[in-house]
């Protein structure tokens, strides 16, 4: 005898079969075998592992993890063949003597039902999601860097690995400014001023062979008047620069901030006048009047 639950499954009532009365797991397997379902399709449409399956049929409880498990494994059978699996889920309940508080839990621990199981290419499409944002991120940050990260992974593609290595020191190289102060060094005895241009006066001597005169740091536009260039020797911090000027002829105005005496490295003069001439030395100036020329 046949009929219909309320959510219009098949439903066999096995107290009339041949196995009325019979063991649950063989009155299941009787309902499966009369619907001409094999332990795959089951296994399929209830998602329990075969294994617990045949332990059902068979009707060895205690393989099973806990009577928990069993009470839902077998309403879930019962389900899936068209039995009433409330039905069997008490008789099993009553059967194998579980606690009220085991049966309370049944609902957490019983298989989800496969309709409410969000369907696969749900969550092939939630992965292909992850995917792009991943590359998106990645995209973006090469973006912001400038497409530093893409030029160095293709570098090894089209030169040997240790040429980046050698290209790196020449490529920082023009980064690598001195720094430090600025200091002037007597080599011989000569006279000197230092001023800020407009006529400030810093600093004004005749300073012997080994003497030292540090620019302050706090100076504008410092500028040089002397009649021996020679005789000083110019540093930033430990890095020496270019002469002042031509030996044994006076210079002034020569700009002594460290970004026009790193220039002069370069060939260039920036905000000098650095051009020997008839500059006039001060009358108190040792060697003034060889060096004006009178």
């Amino acid at each position: 005898m046949t009929q219909r639950n309320g959510r219009g499954e098949l439903m066999v009532d096995m107290d009339e079969g041949a196995y009325a009365g019979g063991p649950i797991g063989e009155r299941l397997k009787a309902a499966r075998e009369a619907k001409g379902m094999k332990l795959d399709d089951i296994a399929a449409h209830t998602r329990i592992p075969i294994r617990h399956l045949q332990h059902i049929e068979q009707g060895d409880w205690d393989a099973l993890p806990a009577v928990t498990y069993s009470v839902g494994f077998a309403r879930t059978y019962a389900n899936a063949v068209g039995l009433n699996g409330n039905a069997i889920g008490a008789e099993l309940r009553e059967q194998l003597g579980a606690t009220r508080s085991e049966a309370a839990s049944t609902a957490y621990y019983e298989p989800a039902d496969p309709a409410r199981v969000p369907p696969r290419s749900l969550a092939i499409m939630i992965g292909i999601i992850g995917i792009a944002l991943i590359a998106g991120y990645f995209i973006w940050r090469s973006a912001a860097l400038g497409g530093t990260d893409v030029e160095q992974a293709q570098a090894p593609v089209t030169s040997s690995p240790a040429a980046p290595q050698q290209a790196a020191p020449a490529a920082e190289a023009p980064a690598a400014a001195p720094t430090g102060p600025v200091v002037l060094t007597a080599t011989e005895e000569v006279w000197l001023r230092i001023y800020e241009a407009g006529g400030q006066r810093l600093y004004e001597a005749t300073m012997k062979p080994g003497d030292r005169y540090e620019v302050p740091a706090t100076a504008t536009r410092p500028q040089i008047l002397t009649g021996k260039p020679q005789a000083l020797r110019v540093t930033i911090g430990n890095t020496p620069v270019a002469p002042l000027g031509e030996p044994e002829r006076t210079i002034s105005d020569v700009s002594l901030l460290a970004a026009d005496l790193l220039a002069r490295n370069g060939g260039t003069t920036p905000g000098t006048s650095g051009q020997p001439g008839p500059i006039p030395l001060p009358d108190n100036a040792p060697g003034a009047a060889g060096a004006n020329g009178l």
